[in-house]
């Protein structure tokens, strides 16, 4: 009679069944009894529930599901190759462990080796096919690696690099031809951005005839900030020298032979008098230059210029004091003048076009571009714009915006290139030749990888490539004629 009645009981009454004897607070006999069925039956359904339970939660158990199957062939294995030296920087034998390790797949280092040079080879054509005539402002530099240099160019809008070649100079005629290159792919910028290299400069002259190199600010900059933390230094240490004296003095006294050291002590209080002057009044001046002379925000070009002379002239004036530190900063500036302020004469022609498109006096056009320079978070920010605003009316909001997006286009350093060193160096220590086949691969991958973050928003999702172009193009894997495997939909 009970097994009857079991055999009948519908899958969503066992289950109830079960849970109600899991939960314990009813005797199983009792259950037995009101449902006709076995004591057996229901501890059988007991440990079915248990049973279910336990795999449900289990960690094993989860770790263990296959969650899709992957097609691995010849294809694919090459790609896997690929992304594991350029995205996850791994070394040749690094690529040959994991192959053994999670595919028992054995590979050599020769065709690792080879794989990468047919992929640089098919980098090379697509790099040399590339219109490099959307440049408007080119960044050059020079980078090394060991005793080798690699020649660098970076746009200064889409971070596109255009140029990364291996030299073994770097004079003009090397910078000659290869910007001779890049001009035949159409490169012909409004102005490039460099440091004070010679040859660099000199082979731009031969190549781009007569397009303005504007001088980098970051490398000036961070010249004169070393120049001025070194005197603080020698400062600090006049002082400890004298603190030094001062406490042999107070020992010598109690001696009776305090004459011994008043001729040392009095020679190194003049000693840091001078260190800690001379180290003030530089510092005061670089703070000049850096806030009012090659700040983007700030006079026009004619002025800057007076005031870089004056900064000239007064370290001329102190270089006496410390002959082997300031003068080559200060030669260093003398020379690079009107390199350095170039980016001022741009940004003075885009502040005048504003002025004229929206007829307003160019004063107030500078007086909203010099307003940029103040925090605002200030009381002084919100009280000048109040005050511009006033006057200006309905054409504060429209002149203010295209001042500041003329600002954000106006550049003064070649930084993006020390970025993109940074970002080399991950895979230059994993080789120690090169080579230019390496070279052009690595710069077609950084070219077409797209930006997982960046601080400006507009880059993120997208690769240089794209926002040079301002089109989308396929996966990189695809550029080289892989298929990239897609897993298949939940609904198929």
């Amino acid at each position: 009679m009970s097994s009857s009645v079991a055999a009948n009981l519908s899958p969503e009454h066992r289950k109830n069944l079960a849970l109600e004897t899991l939960a314990e607070k009813t005797p199983i006999s009792n259950i037995s009894d009101r449902e006709k069925v076995s004591r057996k039956f229901l501890y059988k359904q007991k440990q079915k529930a248990e049973t279910a339970l336990d795999q449900a939660f289990s960690p094993d158990n989860e770790a263990s599901d296959v969650l899709f199957y992957l097609p691995v062939t010849k294809a694919w294995l090459i790609q896997l190759v690929l992304g594991l030296v350029l995205i996850c920087h791994s070394s040749y034998r690094g690529v040959i462990q994991l192959l053994a390790a999670l595919f028992d797949t054995p590979i050599s280092l020769g065709t690792v080796h080879n794989l990468l040079v047919t992929a640089a080879s098919q980098a090379a054509q697509i790099n040399s096919s590339q219109d490099l005539s959307a440049i408007r402002v080119g960044l050059l530099d020079e980078i090394f690696q060991g005793n080798r240099s690699v020649l660098t160019g970076v746009d200064a809008v889409s971070t596109y690099c255009y140029l990364l070649a291996e030299a073994d100079h770097r004079d003009e005629d090397t910078w000659g031809i290869h910007l001779l290159d890049a001009k035949a792919q159409g490169f012909a910028p409004d102005y490039t951005i460099a440091d004070g290299a010679a040859g660099l400069r000199a082979g731009q002259q031969v190549a781009l005839g007569d397009t303005p190199c504007h001088g980098d600010v970051f490398h000036i900059q961070h010249q004169c900030e070393t120049l001025a933390n070194l005197l603080g230094r020698l400062a600090k240490g006049a002082a400890t020298r004298r603190q030094r004296l001062e406490q042999r003095m107070t020992k010598a006294r109690l001696k009776g032979q305090g004459n011994t050291l008043s001729s040392k002590l009095a020679k190194a209080r003049m000693a840091e008098t001078h260190a800690v002057k001379l180290a003030k009044d530089v510092k005061t001046l670089v703070g000049w230059l850096e806030r009012d002379i090659l700040a983007l925000a700030g006079l026009c070009f004619e002025a800057r210029c007076e005031l870089f002379n004056f900064i000239v002239s007064e370290l001329k004036h102190r270089e006496y004091l410390d002959s082997a530190r300031i003068r080559p900063v200060r030669i260093a500036l003398e020379r690079q003048r009107d390199n350095l302020l170039g980016f001022a004469k741009v940004l003075d022609n885009k502040l005048e076009e504003i002025a004229r498109r929206f007829q307003v006096p160019d004063y107030q056009v500078r007086a909203i571009c010099l307003l940029q320079r103040k925090p605002k978070t200030s009381q002084a920010y919100w009280s000048s714009r109040d005050q511009l605003n006033r006057q200006l009316a309905w054409k504060f909001h429209a002149v203010l915006g295209a001042i500041v997006n003329a600002m954000d286009e106006t550049h003064r350093c070649s930084s993006l290139v020390e970025n993109l060193n940074g970002r080399l160096r991950n895979y230059f220590f994993l080789r120690r030749n090169l080579g230019q086949g390496y070279l052009e691969l690595l710069r077609f991958f950084l070219n077409h990888r797209v930006f997982m973050r960046s601080d400006r928003p507009e880059r993120v999702g997208k690769s240089p490539m794209e926002l040079l172009t301002g089109k989308p193009h396929p996966h990189w894997l695809e550029l080289l004629g892989f298929e990239l495997f897609r897993r298949p939909s939940v609904s198929a």
